[in-house]
């Protein structure tokens, strides 16, 4: 291995979109015509398969093996290693110093790991920065002589239908490359990791190839592959390179990331939420709480605002807002672009950093009622209100919920704790039963409450 080969463009890819096509009308050509283009049609089949010769010589001595000899913490939907196995994955050297990227899954707690190059070289490596929100993790290894390295490439170019390869040590059998194409972008929603933006691919990836490199066809790491949906074939999940750029400096500057806090309680706006809110279309996050003392309670944000943007960012999905503002920097102001009332304004809020969240607390229902709408109520006591960890004792508490009621029909729970009717504040059981008189719940009624410290909004309607 010598240092010229790192980072060096990839020689031989003479493919074509010309050369593809000719070879896709050969092999749809009838017998009588296919004998003028038979040499023209094999020389193009076989500089397209040069392509994938060249780049797999290109990139294997890249991609390392990770072992650290015990078993990864379980998580669901991710690569499962035999039960007598150590734990291993892959990973991808991306920079001259030594500095290797993989899971954080793949690591787990380990502080050093065994290292394996395409050349037998073994390493100890450290491990010197990790990020469980987003399953990154960064070792560092030393060399007296040259390691070879890829650049990151640009996932926010990579297209559908492109065509990728994915590099790794699958069940132990090192440096197997597989190709595919990119089947779909921004995949969230699939409960691997806090903040979620993966590349969808069907190249074929298995236990082992866990934070191995996903290339594109110029030899650039546009992804590091993740997971894979069990029982499945062809669905697996790669976090792009762009999330990679994004955090990488941290982890070898300190070890970890500092993401931006707003300090909200968000959800989806659904076509029955936007309907309550006056909305001509499902969009943007709504604001179901405001915690406290946070950046968003000082900027004056309110429960049953709707965040459109941050800065330049659109936000849709909770998981959208949620990376848009932990991309920014703590202690820096944002500018944010909401709906109140249908009307648009933007608030200027100077975010904090994120804070590990706390374990909330089992919520155990309070007894004593008076059914209104199908559920059972109560004033919030002092000891209630430090029992579930509230802030003040405004509100009701839900204490039973009869079965196939409005409320239960509308996902209402015993322990919830109601704060909001129709966007009027709710203090106490009297001022419940006062604001609950003359509903109508063919018209949808719309309840703000807090489940287990987060605030949510719910629609209870008799449609």
């Amino acid at each position: 291995m010598t240092s010229s080969a790192s980072h060096r463009p990839l020689a031989g890819f003479r493919f074509t979109i010309s050369a593809l096509a000719l070879a896709a009308a050969l092999m749809g050509a009838p017998p009588a015509a296919t004998a003028a283009k038979e040499t023209s049609g094999l020389k193009a089949m076989i500089e397209l398969q040069d392509v994938f010769v060249d780049l797999a010589e290109h990139v294997k001595p890249s991609v390392v093996n990770i072992s650290t000899g015990g078993n990864p913490p379980p998580r669901s939907e991710r690569f499962r290693q035999r039960p007598d196995s150590p734990s291993s994955g892959s990973g991808v050297i991306i920079d001259k110093d030594g500095y290797i990227v993989t899971n954080n899954h793949v690591v787990g707690d380990a502080d050093e790991v065994e290292v394996r190059l395409l050349d037998k070289r073994k390493f100890t490596g450290k491990v010197v920065g990790r990020d469980p929100d987003t399953d990154l993790a960064v070792v560092k290894i030393e060399s007296k002589t040259a390691l070879p390295t890829v650049p990151l490439g640009d996932s926010t170019q990579v297209k559908v239908g492109q065509w990728v390869v994915a590099v790794g040590n699958p069940f132990g059998l090192e440096h197997t490359p597989t190709v595919g194409v990119v089947s779909a972008l921004k995949r969230e929603n699939v409960n691997l990791s806090r903040y979620e933006d993966f590349i969808q691919t069907d190249a074929s990836i298995n236990p082992g190839n866990s934070g191995g490199p996903l290339f594109n066809i110029k030899g650039e790491v546009i992804g590091i592959n993740t997971a894979i949906i069990n029982f499945a074939q062809g669905i697996g999940f790669a976090i792009p390179s762009k999330m990679v750029q994004d955090i990488y400096p941290q982890l070898v500057a300190k070890g970890r990331v500092s993401r931006g806090w707003l300090g909200v309680g968000i959800q989806t706006v659904t076509e029955d939420l936007a309907a309550q809110f006056n909305l001509e279309k499902e969009e943007g996050v709504l604001v179901n709480e405001v915690f406290d003392g946070e950046p968003a309670q000082k900027a004056g944000v309110q429960p049953g605002d709707i965040i459109l943007r941050v800065d330049d960012a659109v936000v849709d999905t909770p998981t959208s807002l949620a990376k848009a503002v932990a991309a920014l920097t703590p202690g820096k102001a944002a500018t944010l672009k909401i709906l109140r009332n249908g009307e648009p304004r933007n608030l200027s809020v100077v975010l904090s950093e994120r804070k590990d969240e706390s374990a909330t607390p089992e919520v155990v229902p309070v007894k004593t009622p008076e059914s209104i709408l199908g559920l059972t109520i109560e004033d919030i006591s002092k000891e209630a209100a430090d029992r579930l960890k509230l802030k003040d004792t405004q509100g009701v508490i839900v204490t039973k919920v009869e079965s196939d009621s409005l409320a239960d029909r509308g996902g209402l729970k015993e322990g919830d704790v109601i704060r909001e009717i129709n966007r009027h504040a709710i203090a106490d059981a009297q001022d419940f039963r006062k604001t609950s008189e003359g509903l109508k719940p063919e018209d949808g009624v719309l309840v703000r409450i807090i489940r287990e410290q987060r605030g949510l909004f719910v629609v209870l309607n008799d449609k």
